[in-house]
């Protein structure tokens, strides 16, 4: 077994085949969704001290912005002077701008490990899956002696929102929640529109124009995103697209909690903004 298999997806694949025993055990239906769930908010919560720090540092280099415009602005021509001025700005403040790089790079083999790990329990129908999923269960007590029933709310955890033509049109409101639910976390990383800091008279038309077109490929890209996981979740399995909702619900929850919910607040109620 790689060390990858033996850190992560082992452990992963126990965590869900314990809660999925305990939900059978209780005889509450749908119990693999249910495990899937219950995992993936523990996942998150687990990283939930990278991810709000990453948000913290993000929303400190935003709140410096203006600063840093108005260094760029005064020092731009030189270049040892801008970023003496830059470090010393972010020494000033406590930032750190490699802070917000370090928890997502640490997340991601974890993301990775609970995506390989939902695509395996997910799909039953694979050769072997009872002696393949057995083999890494670390107690034989908790070995599958049948293949998990996949039915989770009138639909099976391998269904694919794809095949909606056999299935049923409403599989397709899948793909929809899941583009919605990322459109919402997308608009709430993008920062409050800012009153844009003084530009000096010397300041050249192009980089202007180029700044006008770094902030719209942004918005573009907080539709095109949404767009793209949507699509995906309409080839991937409904077991998939169920963790993949779970943990974006649970970001968009943490991001309100910490750093509001930036341009999203324009579509809340007065008193929901923050």
């Amino acid at each position: 077994m790689n060390p990858f298999d033996a850190l992560l997806i082992t452990p992963i694949l126990n965590l869900l085949i314990v809660f999925y025993k305990v939900f059978l055990f209780i005889h509450i239906p749908g119990a693999l969704g249910l495990a899937i769930i219950i995992l993936t908010i523990i996942v998150r919560l687990i990283l939930w001290p990278l991810t709000a720090a990453q948000l913290k540092s993000t929303q400190k280099m935003a709140a410096l912005k203006p600063h840093l415009d108005r260094i760029k602005a005064e020092h731009g021509q030189d270049k040892v002077r801008h970023q003496e001025e830059v470090t010393k700005l972010y020494k000033e403040h406590g930032v750190n701008p490699l802070a917000g790089c370090l928890p997502l790079l640490v997340q991601i083999p974890v993301f990775i490990a609970l995506y390989r790990v939902l695509l395996e329990i997910v799909d039953p129908t694979k050769t072997d899956f009872l002696t393949k999923i057995n083999s890494k269960i670390y107690f034989s007590a908790m070995h599958l002696d049948k293949i998990p029933n996949t039915f989770f709310f009138g639909l099976r955890l391998e269904n694919k929102p794809s095949d909606w033509a056999h299935i049923g049109f409403f599989i397709l409101i899948i793909p929809i929640l899941t583009g919605l639910f990322q459109y919402v976390q997308s608009k709430m990383l993008m920062p409050t529109a800012q009153t844009q800091a003084i530009k000096p008279k010397t300041k050249e038309k192009e980089k202007e124009s180029m700044e006008d077109a770094m902030a719209s490929m942004q918005s573009q890209m907080s539709l095109i995103m949404p767009a793209m996981i949507a699509f995906f979740s309409y080839g991937f399995p409904v077991g998939l697209s169920l963790y993949w909702n779970t943990f974006t619900i649970i970001g968009i929850i943490q991001q309100y909690l910490i750093s509001g919910a930036g341009s999203f607040n324009k579509y809340l109620p007065e008193n929901w903004k923050k």
